[in-house]
């Protein structure tokens, strides 16, 4: 695949950016429609889209959205390691696998996996949002999936560190109180016997009691009541 040169250096992130907006064209637009902000995400999106869009137009030959499939996805992929800015060990290294290398080495720079996968994230979304429908995405092929997870198993090992993500530890449950159950009075040796006085001198005592007194929850504490 035939590339033209890139004339412009690349941003801080290590992307390339298509060519800015004339003066004259963002004055016509500020002033044509009204402002307004756009989150980090959605700049980051829209610039991007017009990367995708400048690597599509200096495609030999010159390929258009609608042609677009997984294949030249992975080529674009391919593109941006040139741009890259996270060292990857070779298997030769001897710091391949060690997080922190103590001095230089003349392994390459790559564009990282996080990079890459986040940046497959927004343009499968853009190209929706530009009128492309889900089930014809080349940025959701199959290939693209392979092709980031192979990414991510390389750059994990050569690098030395894990990509896995962390599970959340989930709080230690506080047992809950039982509730206690009702108390209930048992009768006594000494409520027995002062039982057994009462109902064999004063029989007649305790049935005028029992007649006045509703709660009788007493007199089966002693002994007197069913």
């Amino acid at each position: 695949m035939a590339m033209m040169p890139n004339p412009e250096s690349p941003p801080p992130d290590g992307l390339p950016t298509s060519p800015s907006t004339p003066p004259t064209a963002a004055a016509t637009s500020s002033s044509s429609s009204p402002s307004r902000s756009l989150s980090r995400y959605e700049s980051q999106k829209r610039r991007d889209w017009n990367t995708f869009g400048q690597y599509l137009r200096n495609h030999r030959p010159p390929l258009s959205l609608g042609r677009c499939s997984g294949a030249h996805v992975l080529e674009f992929l391919r593109y941006l390691d040139q741009f890259g800015k996270t060292k990857v060990h070779t298997p030769l290294c001897p710091f391949f696998g060690q997080p922190n290398p103590p001095s230089p080495c003349p392994c390459p720079l790559r564009q990282a996996w996080g990079s890459l996968d986040a940046l497959i994230g927004r343009l499968r979304a853009a190209f929706e949002e530009n009128g492309g429908k889900p089930e014809a995405n080349p940025f959701g092929a199959r290939a693209v999936r392979l092709y980031l997870r192979e990414i991510r198993e390389m750059q994990a090992k050569a690098r030395g560190v894990s990509y896995e993500k962390k599970k959340r530890k989930k709080p230690p449950q506080v047992p809950q109180p039982q509730p206690r159950p009702p108390h209930t009075l048992s009768p006594s040796p000494a409520t027995g016997a002062i039982s057994f006085v009462i109902r064999s001198k004063y029989p007649n005592m305790v049935k005028e009691v029992k007649s006045l007194v509703k709660d009788r929850s007493w007199f089966r504490y002693i002994g007197l009541g069913s």
